[in-house]
């Protein structure tokens, strides 16, 4: 068995919120939509099921970590790619090609209190989160173990 990663991901909460993925009636959502090579190959090659996701507001006041996840289901090949109805449609995408993965989560719980992008880049034990990084716009981000249990008791 492999060891447990943790990861953060990068949601505009106008797009899809934690709250969303709390009240999914599934209880769990595809991750669908992402559009980034390095992105995809951490979701179809690094994700196992267990994994702890931070779920991060972005585009947001205040930007921040709001909420933890988990991975419920390992990368698999994103369908929405080859429907030119989606909004996620990508025309290079084939059957026998799909491009794209994504991976299923769920929603563990909200943080009492989210924890704001200035909290982050103010904490000395989080300086090097990728987060925080100058020219980082990954929508998903491997963290550290230390990053995740830091996050969390900030948040509560």
């Amino acid at each position: 068995m492999s060891e447990k990663r943790y990861w953060l991901f990068k949601s505009e909460p106008t797009a899809y919120s934690f709250d969303d993925l709390m009240n999914d009636p599934d209880g769990w959502a595809e991750w669908d939509g992402v559009r980034n090579y390095q992105a995809r190959n951490m979701m179809r090659d690094d994700m196992k099921v267990g994994d702890s996701i931070l779920f991060y507001h972005s585009n947001a006041k205040p930007m921040a970590v709001v909420g933890i996840a988990s991975v419920v289901r390992e990368g698999y090949d994103d369908f929405h790619a080859l429907d030119p109805d989606d909004k996620h449609y990508d025309p290079k995408a084939t059957p026998e090609k799909p491009i794209w993965s994504m991976v299923d989560i769920k929603g563990e719980r909200p943080l009492a209190r989210p924890v704001t992008l200035a909290e982050i880049k103010e904490n000395p034990k989080l300086k090097d989160m990728l987060l925080i990084r100058k020219g980082m716009r990954l929508s998903i981000q491997p963290i550290t173990k230390e990053e995740f249990i830091e996050v969390v008791s900030q948040g509560g």
